[in-house]
């Protein structure tokens, strides 16, 4: 079956993120964009994946549950699991690794995390847009360590991607990588090329999916299709 999936999506806990991409509000755009699976992958925490997983089952979605990781060399990479419980997690650890940068209105958004009906829970204090300590490399290694998909985000654009940072794609084991125009020039190593909206706003929602053929429509269905495209 094919599957349309938009695999990078930011609420309104992203400090670059507008107050309008609640967990709710985005699944139903999803959703009238006929979405099927979505991640939410906010700048280095995952607070808001119970109220995503609830929403998106409430549209007929599939939910996946990561975030966008900025790494030591300042490059982004997305990182996703397969249920709420590992993301949070993960998520915990990884902002326990951001600096004692405390975020504000001057550097960003409120980061706020909420609850399913869009009622405000908490607001994370560390500028969460800020890089962690870990390397690129650890970040893989990590992920897959706990089951996890990850692959560098928007690789051809002049801003927080890997080939910006370092000036090329180091050979690591990406599950994919994405590219904003997915006939960019860059050498993908042979990689699965994805592409998906990196919405911060209600508008972009499903602006640039993906379809995957899967057996099903669930998150180990996503590896094996991205594991087919790799072998060929």
């Amino acid at each position: 079956m094919h599957v349309t999936a938009d695999l990078h999506i930011h609420s309104c806990l992203s400090p670059c993120g507008s107050l309008e991409m609640s967990p709710k509000r985005i699944a139903a755009e999803a959703a009238a964009r006929h979405i099927e699976m979505m991640a939410i992958t906010d700048h280095n925490s995952c607070r808001n994946a119970p109220a995503f997983e609830e929403c998106c089952n409430r549209q007929g979605i599939v939910p996946l549950f990561g975030m966008e990781v900025t790494s030591i060399e300042e490059a982004h990479v997305v990182c996703i699991f397969e249920d709420t419980p590992g993301a949070l997690d993960f998520g915990e650890y990884i902002e326990s690794r951001l600096p004692e940068v405390r975020g504000s209105s001057r550097m960003g958004g409120d980061q706020v995390y909420v609850d399913a009906e869009e009622n405000i829970l908490g607001q994370v204090n560390k500028l969460l847009i800020a890089a962690t300590d870990i390397s690129i490399d650890q970040i893989v290694t990590m992920v897959h360590e706990r089951n996890g998909l990850v692959f560098p985000a928007h690789i051809d654009r002049p801003a927080f991607s890997i080939v910006m940072q370092l000036g090329f794609l180091p050979e690591l084991p990406y599950d994919a990588v994405e590219c904003v125009n997915p006939s960019c020039d860059i050498d993908t190593l042979g990689l699965p090329i994805i592409t998906n909206s990196d919405a911060h706003y209600p508008e972009d929602i499903a602006s640039r999916p993906s379809v995957y053929q899967m057996d099903t429509p669930t998150f180990n269905g996503l590896r094996s299709a991205l594991s087919r495209q790799r072998s060929r």
